[in-house]
């Protein structure tokens, strides 16, 4: 059977913020870190080596797989910040545009730092995941 990688663990926010290389992606993570904690109100934790999430849920999929995984979250990539929000929530896409400099995936949001976009609609972005991901799970 399939078992997941990316499952919370002990390791530290703060250590692995320290060891990201580039000065400017560290001050960043720091402010996300403050952003996304202020937001949702829970407790940063590492999910797998390189997600740091807020909150989790269990999922369930029809084909029978199923999994923990965090509410939000983001990773300090190299090339650019991985910002992890609900991927079925349909009012993401309005709040996306206004968003600011990005490209987007399925369930991630990238954006190269903090500068090019609008905090206050990240803000908007991570309290609608948060949300929409407790109303679509609420057996939590």
């Amino acid at each position: 059977m399939y078992e997941l990688k990316t499952k919370q663990n002990d390791n530290s926010v703060i250590e692995f913020i320290e060891k990201v290389d580039s000065l400017k992606k560290r001050e960043d993570a720091y402010q996300l870190l403050d952003i996304f904690t202020e937001t949702t109100g829970y407790e940063a934790k590492m999910w797998g080596p390189s997600i740091i999430g807020f909150g989790s849920y269990h999922y369930k999929y029809e084909s029978g797989h199923e999994g923990d995984a965090p509410l939000v979250g983001f990773s300090p990539r190299k090339a650019k910040f991985s910002l992890y929000l609900s991927a079925c929530d349909p009012a993401k896409e309005s709040l996306l545009n206004e968003l600011g400099k990005h490209t987007a995936g399925k369930s991630c949001v990238y954006i190269n730092k903090l500068a090019d976009i609008d905090v206050s609609v990240l803000k908007k972005l991570i309290g609608q995941s948060v949300t929409f991901l407790r109303k679509t799970y609420p057996d939590q």
